[in-house]
């Protein structure tokens, strides 16, 4: 398996414990999961109708600001995992560093895949892959500009996992223009992950292919109950979102003490340059707390969000170490 945060196994086999007993901020998952509440014996007993995936599609239509096809998948992965059937083969360029599935995914299907550093650097390429709000770093692209792109690729696709917090950035209101598809992932800001839901938002022809190679029962029935009640939840989402900007402002002020330099991250997570990466993770893992490091970037940790207050106060007690 290629490099992830929630690797939770390799800190058991390195610090010991059992998993329950370890804070996960590895992964950029709310802490404060959506309440599901109770789920009726036929979301779990009957395959999913088309009329009831059709409702997962609309509660997401309302959520995303989007008028535009919908196709709900296993998380934005499951998307991913099919981009390199969206068109024929040619040139995909990658706006890097970010997400490493991207590359893998395309090189595997046959593409060949350049990463670049600037936007204007993906013009050209049949296929064009943005991260916004980027993943690590944060990084954040004026939709205009990516719209601006959008005639100078064959297919711009833009991945929204990390923009529910911030919907002034999203491009799902323009996902209905050729060649253009948003990708948008559930779990992360619901804290759901393990339920495995996320959605493909584009023109018709883009979404009917990708459903095709869905089948027909891309998602479970829980997860169809569970998406439609959140997804629905006008309230719990903006206060949420509320949070979230506070939550950020806490933690970067935390971790000052520690000499680490903020720099970037999303509403779900945060990114710090830190003297020595591994030494900061060792030292959050001897309080069974454990995070991000990367191999190419020594020096960057990157932390998830605490839940509860008593997540909280663990960690001020490690970092006070």
């Amino acid at each position: 398996m290629r490099e992830h945060g929630g690797n939770l196994d390799l800190a058991q086999q390195r610090f010991g414990g059992r998993a329950e007993d370890w804070m996960d901020l590895s992964t950029g998952i709310n802490r404060l999961p959506y309440p599901v509440g109770k789920i009726s014996a036929h979301h779990w007993q009957a395959l999913p109708s088309r009329s009831e995936i059709e409702a997962l599609h609309r509660a997401a239509q309302h959520a995303y600001g989007t008028s535009a096809p919908v196709v709900a998948m296993g998380g934005a992965q499951a998307a991913i995992q099919l981009l390199p059937q969206l068109a024929p083969r040619g040139l995909a360029r990658i706006l890097a560093p970010t997400y490493n599935e991207y590359a893998s995914v395309l090189s595997a299907g046959g593409w060949q895949v350049e990463e670049v550093k600037e936007i204007d650097a993906l013009a050209g390429a049949n296929l064009a892959i943005v991260v916004n709000p980027n993943n690590p770093d944060g990084r954040r692209h004026d939709p205009n500009d990516l719209l601006a792109l959008l005639p100078r690729v064959g297919h711009l696709v833009i991945d929204e996992s990390f923009a529910d917090a911030v919907p002034e950035l999203s491009l799902a209101s323009e996902a209905g223009q050729p060649g253009l598809l948003v990708l948008r992932s559930f779990g992360k800001f619901y804290g759901l992950a393990g339920l495995r839901l996320g959605f493909a938002i584009g023109e018709a022809e883009d979404i009917g292919k990708l459903a095709a190679a869905s089948g027909p029962w891309p998602v479970s029935g829980a997860a169809i109950a569970i998406g439609c009640r959140a997804l629905h939840d006008d309230a719990w989402a903006k206060a949420t979102s509320a949070r979230l900007v506070r939550d950020c402002a806490r933690l970067d002020e935390m971790v000052q003490a520690q000499g680490w330099r903020l720099v970037g991250g999303a509403s779900l997570f945060r990114l710090y340059e830190t003297p020595d990466a591994l030494v900061a993770q060792e030292k959050l893992a001897g309080g069974q707390i454990w995070s991000r490091v990367f191999a190419k970037e020594p020096t960057w940790l990157r932390l998830g969000l605490p839940g509860a207050e008593a997540e909280w106060t663990r960690l001020a007690k490690i970092l006070a170490r």
